[in-house]
């Protein structure tokens, strides 16, 4: 996980110039290559020029409370990059991650999923009326019902690869500049008593490298209702429990990305 470690760190970033700027930051053995989760050719093409082993695979990027606007697919931009692309990547690149108990897919996703909702009628958030907290909410709480549904997959067949989801709760960074309204007056209000950005972080390599975190877990900070502090392992909201919706939007998923999971 940790070029520092050891590892061979592969960033995969929308923005080259930016990556290789964070790259040029980490110790160790490290490389940049495009990838935009928003476009589903882009990740197919990433998913196509990988080759050998993964160890570790971490959905990471994401956006949080835009403006309206859909993604090249015709998605709803927060859910096509939030979640589709997370989906479709980590479809694709599975065959190459290797069955370890070492191994995870991590899925970053936020406490904003308890605002969630699953419609299956209407995945690609196309039909309804566009609000931009509630949609992102819709984006999180499918990446902890994907996770959920990827480990049970995984145990189905009897890998050794552990699928986690992880949060930062609120950390103090620049994903929320879009909110508008009485959520921009709260974030900025009360940013300052969340994590900052190192503590928001933690919950990430936590799940992705610590000897006893079950594969299934949700891993977050463990103070004021896990919004900040150190990562511990807790619970989803009482929306993420469903038993029977976690197949049927993996194969809700599938369809809409035509993406072959078939033998997962």
């Amino acid at each position: 996980m940790n070029s520092r470690a050891g590892a061979h760190v592969v960033l995969a970033v929308r923005d080259i110039d930016k990556g290789r700027r964070a790259a040029a930051e980490l110790p160790g053995s490290t490389e940049v290559r495009h990838l935009d989760v928003s476009s589903l050719a882009s990740v197919r093409s990433f998913a196509d020029g990988w080759s050998g082993d993964l160890d570790i695979l971490i959905n990471n990027a994401g956006i949080m409370m835009v403006p309206k606007g859909r993604t090249a697919d015709g998605f709803e931009l927060q859910m096509g990059t939030n979640y589709l692309g997370a989906f479709a990547l980590t479809t694709l690149l599975l065959p190459h991650v290797r069955d370890a108990p070492t191994s995870r897919v991590v899925s970053v996703s936020s406490q904003a999923h308890n605002a969630g909702k699953i419609d299956l009628g209407d995945l690609g958030g196309t039909l309804g009326r566009y609000n931009a907290l509630r949609d992102y909410g819709n984006s999180m709480l499918a990446k902890v019902y994907f996770t959920n549904e990827l480990q049970r997959r995984l145990e189905g067949t009897g890998s050794g690869i552990r699928a986690i989801t992880a949060h930062p709760g609120i950390a103090r960074t620049g994903l929320g500049d879009h909110a508008t309204g009485f959520t921009k007056v709260f974030l900025h209000a009360t940013l300052w008593t969340f994590n900052d950005v190192e503590h928001g972080a933690r919950s990430i390599p936590y799940a992705a490298t610590a000897a006893d975190v079950p594969g299934g877990s949700y891993v977050g900070p463990d103070r004021m209702g896990h919004l900040r502090g150190n990562p511990e392992i807790h619970q989803p909201g009482r929306s993420a429990n469903d038993p029977e919706l976690g197949p049927a939007l993996w194969d809700a998923s599938t369809r809409l990305i035509s993406a072959d999971s078939r033998s997962i």
